[in-house]
């Protein structure tokens, strides 16, 4: 009997994820900003695309034609079932990458993505990968790949082969994997209990194990308990993707972008000192202890005058996707939390804070009476699109032809949020991506569609349809019990809803 899954899990589905890297309008403002020319994306493909949402989305929001396929034919099915139902221009196959990749029609693309593949795959399937690359990216196109790599899984890998291997060799015949996950992490948290050597010399493993064990099952079916599982350095990457043809790009994880926010300044001067770009990744990589690398890679780099950056620059628009009273004037880096100027961050967020598409040019105009100039306002908007207050906007053409599909697309997410709370996200023709909307606001905007206008009667709607289902709404933490009880927080909720993101939802004209 033929082994269809080759180690892979598939009795557990992947989560209904959506990855805002994977959207093509994210990496103009990349490589402008590392100064490189970039395509027009009309073809695009993911390979390996679990659940469909990421791929569904971006063809609904844009004008690309994406091509897909995930060899799971459960989550294929779901992802046909979604562009089917949303009437999109989709081709989205149950194929394995070896058969796909050799299909007879398939056009050369100009954006391939590759999310959460790579380090979960045998050599096998990675030379069919990036012998596809070789033949179907066009010149000039654009891999997306995210990976883990070294040093930052060093101290884990032992741990990971140490939870698998309890899986394969001690579980009880017939159980299910989440069963086998949850006897892997007991056991190996009484391993870390009796004070092993490993443990003292990884302090950090134990609390790993913790983290993991507050996660959702299906996730760590599939990132930890597959067959195949190799965290990859980045020179070795790019040893892999050098037979495609591709060079590396830039980080598709903006706040990568700013030094400061990830590099001490001894540290900079050191990396500054290292003339081979590829090399200086790698050591940047053990400054930071890199675990999980987004990239783009491209086949034929090619610079761009200062002059046609700057100018490129100013064009690029983007819009306030968030409350401005509630942006976070932080960010993320891997030297920690860093804090946000409010003079330099403060006029900038006022400048977009109507929630409508405004360029760099634009704002750079706004602010130049505050002393703002026009590289910190590029830095500006590169971290707050890396703590998810801006989004990149696409151009009025392509929000106009990507209206009605998306609108498609919504209503079908919408008509899901019915029954669960699975899918949290609607799709964009503004941003050409997804857009986090928890079920219980999905409700809210059904019951607005259904033509009810106040947010007491979203509402009422709202907890209509829950409390047939005998579901409850979380307080605290706390589910609630009394009917009044729950009414009542679905009010508040409704009415923060109209508040503060539906005037946002309507500037994405998801609304």
């Amino acid at each position: 009997m033929t082994d269809w899954s080759t180690g892979y899990v598939v009795d557990l589905g992947y989560t209904f994820g959506y990855y805002t890297e994977l959207n093509p309008q994210r990496m103009r403002l990349a490589f402008l900003s590392s100064g490189l020319a970039m395509p027009e994306v009309r073809t695009a493909c993911e390979l390996g695309f679990g659940q469909g949402l990421s791929t569904n989305i971006h063809a609904a929001c844009s004008t690309a034609q994406w091509w897909g396929t995930d060899f799971n034919p459960a989550q294929a099915a779901f992802a046909q079932e979604t562009a089917g139902s949303a009437r999109l221009d989709t081709r989205l196959y149950d194929q394995a990458f070896e058969e796909f990749c050799t299909r007879a029609d398939l056009p050369d693309f100009d954006y391939i993505g590759l999310h959460g593949i790579w380090s979960w795959v045998a050599d096998a399937n990675r030379t069919v990968l990036v012998d596809f690359l070789r033949r179907k990216l066009k010149v000039g196109g654009v891999l997306y790949i995210s990976y883990n790599t070294m040093p930052g899984w060093a101290a884990m890998v032992p741990v990971r082969h140490l939870l698998t291997e309890h899986a394969e060799v001690m579980a009880a015949p017939g159980r299910g994997t989440v069963a086998r996950i949850d006897a892997a992490l007991e056991f190996t948290e009484k391993l870390l209990a009796t004070n092993p050597q490993y443990a003292r010399a990884h302090p950090q493993i134990a609390e790993r194990i913790k983290q993991i064990k507050g996660q959702n099952r299906h996730y760590l079916a599939h990132e930890y308990f597959n067959r195949d599982w190799e965290p990859m350095p980045f020179a070795q990457m790019a040893q892999w993707l050098a037979a495609g043809k591709l060079t590396y790009a830039c980080s598709a994880h903006y706040p990568d972008h700013v030094d400061i926010v990830n590099l001490l300044p001894e540290q900079q001067a050191f990396l500054n000192d290292i003339p081979d770009a590829m090399f200086r990744e790698t050591v940047r990589d053990f400054m930071i202890n890199q675990q999980f690398r987004r990239d783009y890679w491209v086949k034929g780099a090619r610079r761009i005058s200062v002059l046609e950056q700057s100018e490129a620059l100013r064009k690029q628009r983007f819009l306030l996707t968030e409350d401005r009273p509630s942006v976070s004037l932080k960010v993320a880096g891997s030297l920690g939390e860093a804090a946000m100027h409010e003079a330099v961050y403060g006029p900038i967020l006022d400048a977009v804070a109507d929630h409508r598409c405004t360029s760099i040019g634009q704002i750079e105009d706004r602010v130049r009476e505050k002393g703002i100039a026009f590289g910190q306002v590029v830095q500006a908007v590169m971290l707050l699109i890396g703590n998810g207050s801006l989004q990149a906007a696409q151009s009025d053409a392509d929000i106009q032809q990507a209206k009605p599909p998306a609108e498609r697309l919504n209503a079908y997410l919408m008509d899901k949020a019915r029954g669960t709370a699975d899918i949290p996200y609607l799709g964009s023709p503004v941003t050409g991506g997804g857009v986090q909307v928890p079920r219980i606001e999905q409700l809210f905007l059904l019951a607005r569609s259904a033509g009810k206008t106040q947010p007491q009667d979203w509402a009422q709607m709202c907890w209509q349809m829950l409390s047939a289902q005998g579901q409850r709404v979380l307080k605290d933490g706390k589910a609630l019990e009394s009917a009044a009880d729950n009414l009542a927080e679905v009010t508040r909720l409704a009415t923060v809803f109209a508040e503060k993101k539906l005037p946002i939802l309507k500037a994405l004209q998801i609304v």
